[in-house]
């Protein structure tokens, strides 16, 4: 299990457009996804979960990975949030 902590850099916060993004590449992933955020734990990998945590710029949030490619998609999600969610999937 592969813990890590990163902050929402985005101005408009873990909306639509970036939680889709984050659900699409974690998806492409073996490993389970979890983030937990204020006491709420929610599935990285479900969009709806993702979106209930309505998390804001500044926000941090603590991703989970458990599975056996839990580095690589700690790595990749971890970029993502670092670029504020640009240049997805380049």
């Amino acid at each position: 299990m592969v813990k890590t902590k990163v902050k929402v850099l985005n101005e408009a916060g873990l909306h639509a457009r970036p939680a889709s993004e984050l659900v699409k590449l974690a998806s492409k992933f073996e490993c389970d996804f979890n983030i937990h955020y204020y006491g709420y734990k929610v599935n990285g990998k479900s969009i709806l979960g993702v979106l209930t945590l309505a998390a804001e710029h500044e926000s941090e949030l603590e991703l989970e990975f458990d599975g056996p490619d839990e580095q690589e998609a700690n790595e990749a999600v971890t970029a993502l949030f670092e670029k504020k969610f640009n240049a997805v999937g380049k």
